[in-house]
C-alpha cells in the first residue's frame, strides 16, 4: 500500500492589517510617534512589533520611499496601504499618516508663535535635533545586519553609503545629483549580479 505525500509545510501567513480601520489607527499611532525623526519609529513598529514587514522588505521600500518625491515616511504609508487594500488602503493608510498630526502641528505652530524667542524653547530644540540623529543612527545600525541578504553584498552596499555620505555631508553636493548618480551605480551593479 503506498501512503499519501506528507503536506508540503508552509510558511506561517504573513501578518498584515486586518481591516482599513486597523490600517489607519496603525499609522495615526505610528505618526504620533515620530517626533524629531520617524525611521526608529516606523521601522520598530512595522518591522519588529506588527510585523508587517521583514527587515529586507522594509530596506527596499523605504529605499523606493526615499527616491520619490515627498516625506520618506509618507510614500512609505501608501506603498503599504495600497499593497493591502488598492487606493483605498493608500488613501487609508494617507489619512491616518496625516489628519491628528496636522491638527497638533497647526495648535503647537500656534503655542511656538507665542514663546519662539524664550531661550528654554530654542535649547530643547536643539536637543530634540540630537535626539533624532541618535535615532537615525541606531535604525541603521539594526538594519545593518539585512544587508548580508542584499544582491550587492554588504562591502560594497558599505561604499555606497560612505560614498553617499562623503557628496552630502563633507562634499555638500545637492541630494538629488547624489541620488541619480549613486542610485544609477547601484542598479546597474545589482542588475549586472542579477543577471544569468
Amino acid at each position: 500500500m503506498i501512503s499519501a505525500p506528507a503536506p508540503a509545510l508552509s510558511a506561517p501567513p504573513h501578518p498584515q492589517p486586518q481591516s482599513l480601520s486597523d490600517l489607519f489607527v496603525s499609522f495615526t499611532l505610528l505618526a504620533l510617534q515620530g517626533f524629531g525623526g520617524v525611521l526608529a519609529v516606523v521601522q520598530r513598529e512595522l518591522v519588529e512589533k506588527k510585523r508587517w514587514m521583514t527587515r529586507e522588505e522594509f530596506i527596499e521600500d523605504w529605499a523606493v520611499a526615499q527616491i520619490m518625491p515627498g516625506p520618506n515616511v509618507v510614500n512609505l504609508s501608501l506603498m503599504i496601504g495600497a499593497r493591502y487594500f488598492g487606493i483605498q488602503g493608500a488613501l487609508a493608510a494617507l489619512a491616518g499618516m496625516l489628519t491628528v498630526p496636522l491638527v497638533l502641528v497647526l495648535l503647537l505652530a500656534l503655542v511656538y508663535a507665542q514663546f519662539a524667542g524664550h531661550p528654554g524653547v530654542a535649547g530643547a530644540l536643539r536637543g530634540m535635533g540630537a535626539v533624532a540623529a541618535g535615532l537615525i543612527a541606531a535604525t541603521g545600525l539594526k538594519l545593518f545586519g539585512a544587508l548580508k541578504a542584499n544582491v550587492l553584498g554588504p562591502r560594497l552596499c558599505i561604499a555606497l553609503g560612505l560614498a553617499c555620505f562623503v557628496a552630502i555631508a563633507l562634499l555638500r553636493w545637492p541630494l538629488a545629483y547624489v541620488l541619480v548618480g549613486l542610485g544609477a551605480l547601484a542598479c546597474v551593479l545589482a542588475f549586472r549580479k542579477l543577471k544569468p
